[in-house]
């Protein structure tokens, strides 16, 4: 099946099969996914979202669709920098995953070592591996339109990335000045996730932490940090950590004193921070220093989890409502040390009523958890938030505070006025998680940016059309809607621009670089004339322009005016173009026949920016009916329960998958193991349970070319084979629906493992079928219909040996006339549903050797079970339905019977949708061959009017749907 695979698709690529054309009055179907990045190949993850979007991609185009599936290559931005960056200063394990991720493709022990070398200037990282990207993808059989492809470092890209950011700014959209950002200190910008280390995995906030000024009788300020500042009034001593180091620092003409990280992190927020000296933390304890609110004089005494890289390493203590201070006064009371007698002197002091706790709500939920260290974190933290909860939202400040009545949902902000009312207090950002580093691991941190470019997301012009343009949208799975609203609701001001890293400069500051998620929002419009403006001419044209722009920084008016008239006229049919006006009339033609973006297929990492960036910029420039339609996603991919990971070994790249097993095979496991929005777990070990099923219907489907063509008969077919034609029928009708609701595992369990089985079953029955050569023949030909979108290249190869010379990735869809009748499948489902029954029965009878069956009691009862279950459609309740049909005359012959039956079908014992008797019993007739082989035993099939050999009088306890079965 390699070879196979290798053949078809050097047949589809070289002869640009998949390619999208214009074709004036074809409907069309413009299908996206993320351009990878491409600083390393690609393994089954990313091969997981491509397999996805090409199987709509190929039932569309059997729809009669005129389809265009494109690819590009992103490049730009700070990881590959990163990677560049670190190899140059001798990183040795980054060195290590790069000689792997190269021997992939090249097995030369000194080629490798120069290409390598090679890597440290970041350009020809990009270009290596998007030009492998593109082999390894091609492995899976995507029917993608390689003509269009480009990279984000293309000066013709940045040519686009010019007119989109005029668009912007024109719109106001953009803006410049003092924000607050993530930021490396270290490369000396502000990062975006694409610059952080895992930074598509983890959830990242900012935390804005109170500053509370503890004046000490010199008049310096020890300087606490606290998410709570209504807490002062219960504050009753200051926590500092022994053996952390902290500085005197001149800030705003005030000496205050803090940890060392905490002045650091303070530079880059605003502040003037001079250090003046360091000090050990035990310097500091047995001082004492004033409450601003209270005016009462406070203690510093010693506490260990107080962490020196958190706020500015000093803590105000609340005993009575945060459960860390609690226990560790308790645990310095309870000591034998220099301040334990002046913690046994302190009592906490309650500030916050809430219901269900006394005056002392720290000290009742460490009780109550039983909590007896500082060391317990999880179960300090886990007692934190529910304090925090309970009292946000419940709680009421006590008469003993100037906010006496005051809800603590509402108390923050008057006692941050009543603080700053006594200039006590002040503001710091943090990070969450704490510890974040750049992709060149540099430590990430909050800082307060001037001059800095930034999109305003939240702009009273541009927020509302981001909304309208979202909730036009089909979202699926529809569960993943709420993360967008999530997302699109704090989106606001986002830094655009980098001072390095790959990418095209911002046009009018060229100092900056345009960040790689902020240049990567619309480029599916890019896609549809990339063909055009990649021409030598066009190029060579835009490519001039933009490079006079960006070293003019956009003072070079005739450029700038010559390439924003070309993409004006070409994106939004506005003027004329002052360049290139041939070229400009074919894009914008191409342009209007292919845009909207139909559907976007994406991983669900990128809900949080990419997607939702995708959303908003198309609303910011594009007009309404430009709009995309549709955003379709999956969730991530893992290998035996774990993430995949080069530490851990487990990392599988795509082409090693595909050289190991069949391309269809990867591709059926990716859309079958789980449903989209569940992780998928790819285990090796059930990869093969997988590949067996495809060898199986590979084995089966060339038996059946090997039996040969017939013609089905004229004459009426038998219950067998109308059953298997009409299964395939029923799924012809069923699976497009299926996968365009993105139920696609569904499609596959149906089309592929469940129809299998049926053809299988099939093939035991089929030596007593006059006409078991024609059915297979006409099933083969459906069957490899159905399944090309998911196993292309087996499909086509099959396909082709059934004597067709047309491409099957070309052929239209097959839509029976009529779906089939389910009363064929019914009479069917009784003898599975009796081969259910006798296993259970072996289960207590093991030596059992023959089994008789009992089929098709009186017509009488079989209509009497019809006749309920209309009743039942109509909502009556049973006894209604058993005293309607006492009194009809068709039953009077079993009137007795009618309580047991009804009962028995209200249960589920009598299947409500029930065949004739005459069915049922030559569905028993065919398939008793297949029981046996099921059941392992005899079976003997009797006429339950007529058994003949009935020796325990079974018989008359048949019903309809349900034989009866004695075991002898």
């Amino acid at each position: 099946m390699l070879e196979v695979s290798r053949r078809w698709q050097n047949e589809w690529y070289s002869k640009g099969v998949f390619n999208g054309d214009v074709k004036e009055g074809a409907p069309k179907y413009f299908i996206t996914v993320p351009y990878p990045y491409v600083q390393g190949p690609p393994h089954i993850g990313h091969g997981r979202t491509f397999t996805i979007s090409d199987i709509i991609a190929r039932l569309k185009r059997m729809q009669g669709y005129n389809v265009l599936f494109p690819i590009a290559w992103h490049i730009t931005g700070t990881p590959i920098q990163s990677v560049a960056d670190r190899l140059s200063k001798g990183d040795a394990e980054l060195r290590d995953l790069y000689e792997w991720y190269v021997g992939i493709y090249i097995k030369d022990k000194g080629e490798i070592s120069r290409i390598i070398e090679s890597f440290k200037d970041p350009w020809n990282i990009a270009k290596f591996f998007a030009s492998h990207y593109e082999e390894d993808l091609k492995l899976i059989g995507p029917s993608m339109d390689f003509t269009r492809q480009f990279t984000t470092g293309d000066p013709e890209y940045s040519s686009f990335i010019i007119w989109q950011y005029y668009k912007l700014r024109d719109n106001g959209f953009i803006t410049r000045g003092k924000h607050v950002v993530l930021f490396s200190p270290a490369e000396g910008q502000a990062v975006g996730e694409h610059d952080i280390k895992g930074g598509d995995e983890i959830n990242i906030e900012i935390l804005e932490f109170n500053l509370v000024k503890f004046r000490l009788s010199d008049g310096k300020y020890l300087v606490a940090a606290t998410f709570r500042p209504e807490t002062i009034f219960g504050a009753t001593n200051v926590w500092i950590n022994p053996d952390a180091t902290y500085v005197e620092a001149q800030v705003g003409g005030e000496t205050w004193i803090i940890s060392k990280q905490a002045a650091w992190k303070l530079s880059f927020q605003d502040k003037e921070v001079k250090v003046i000296r360091e000090l050990r933390g035990r310097e500091l304890l047995g001082a004492r220093v004033i409450n601003p609110v209270t005016e009462s004089w406070l203690p510093v005494l010693p506490a260990s989890f107080v962490d020196d890289d958190t706020g500015t390493g000093v803590v105000y203590s609340v005993p009575a409502h945060a459960p860390y201070d609690y226990i560790a006064l308790v645990e310095l009371a309870s000591g034998d040390n220099e301040f334990s007698g002046v913690a046994r002197g302190i009592s906490p002091i309650g500030i916050i009523r809430v219901e269900g706790y006394g005056e002392w709500p720290a000290a009742d939920i460490v009780k109550r958890m039983g909590i007896k260290s500082q060391l317990e974190k999880d179960k300090l933290n886990e007692a934190t938030k529910i304090i925090y909860r309970d009292e946000y939202y419940s709680g009421v400040m006590r008469d003993n505070t100037s906010l006496a009545g005051v809800r603590v949902s509402e108390a923050k902000e008057k006692a941050i006025q009543l603080l700053k009312g006594k200039n006590a207090w002040d503001i710091m950002y943090e990070t969450e998680p704490r510890l974040i580093l750049t992709r060149g691991g540099n430590r990430v941190i909050v800082a307060v940016i001037r001059d800095q470019w930034f999109l305003n997301y939240g702009h009273p012009e541009w927020k509302p059309k981001i909304w309208e343009a979202f909730n036009s949208m089909r979202i699926m799975p529809e569960s993943y809607r709420i993360n967008f609203e999530s997302t699109i609701n704090w989106l606001n001001m986002r830094p655009c621009a980098r001072k390095r890293g790959l990418g095209t400069r911002l046009p009018w500051d060229n100092e900056w670089v345009i960040e790689a998620l902020s240049d990567s929002t619309i480029y599916m419009a890019f896609y549809t004339i990339a063909r055009y403006v990649k021409s030598s001419d066009a190029s060579k044209v835009l490519s001039e322009l933009t490079s006079k722009v960006i070293q003019s920084n956009g003072t070079d008016e005739d450029a700038l005016n010559k390439l924003l008239s070309f993409y004006d006229y070409v994106f939004l049919g506005k003027g004329k173009p002052l360049i290139l006006s041939e070229v400009a009339e074919k894009a914008r033609r191409e342009f209007m026949y292919w845009y909207p973006v139909d559907q976007r297929h994406s991983g669900i990492d990128l809900i949080g920016n990419h997607l939702s960036f995708f959303i908003a910029h198309h609303a910011a420039i594009f007009p309404r009916d430009m709009w995309p339609k549709s955003i379709t996603l999956n969730n991530f991919l893992i290998r035996n329960g774990q993430k995949m990971s080069r530490s851990l070994g487990n990392v599988l790249p795509l082409r090693e998958a595909v050289s190991n097993y069949p391309p269809d095979m990867v591709r059926l496991y990716m859309a079958y193991e789980a449903d989209l929005e569940n992780l998928l777990d790819w285990k090796d070990n059930e990869v093969d349970v997988v590949l067996s099923r495809l060898v199986d219907f590979w084995r089966l489907a060339n038996e059946i070319i090997t039996m040969g063509k017939a013609s089905l008969p004229t004459n009426e077919l038998t219950l067998p084979s109308k059953w298997l034609l009409g299964k395939i029928d029923r799924l012809l009708i069923t699976a497009p629906k299926l996968i365009e609701s993105m139920s696609i595992r569904k499609y596959v369990l149906e089309s592929f493992f469940n129809l299998l089985s049926s053809a299988e079953i099939y093939m035991d029955v089929k030596d007593s079928l006059p006409e078991f050569r024609s059915v297979l023949w006409e099933f083969l030909g459906k069957w490899l219909i159905l399944l090309s979108p998911l196993m292309p290249h087996i499909t086509e190869e099959l396909w082709h040996r059934m004597g067709n010379s047309s491409l099957i990735s070309l052929e239209k869809w097959i839509t029976p006339a009529k779906e089939p009748s389910d009363e064929v499948d019914n009479a069917v489902d009784v003898v599975f549903r009796t081969i259910e029954d006798v296993r259970e029965l072996l289960r207590l009878r093991k030596e059992a050797k023959l089994a008789h069956i009992y089929v098709g009691p009186s017509s009488e009862l079989y209509e009497l079970v019809s006749f309920i279950a209309v009743k039942m459609e109509e909502k009556k309740d049973m006894g209604s339905i058993i005293k309607e049909a006492s009194s009809n005359p068709r039953f009077n012959n079993i009137k007795s019977r009618i309580p047991d039956v009804a009962k028995r079908v209200f249960n589920g014992q009598i299947p409500r949708n029930i065949v004739s008797r005459e069915m049922e019993l030559n569905a028993f007739k065919y398939f008793g061959p297949v029981m046996e082989k099921k059941l392992g035993i005899k079976i003997m099939i009797h006429d339950a009017l007529n058994p003949g050999q009935d020796p325990a009088n079974k018989a008359k306890s048949a019903m309809p749907g349900r034989p009866a079965i004695y075991i002898e």
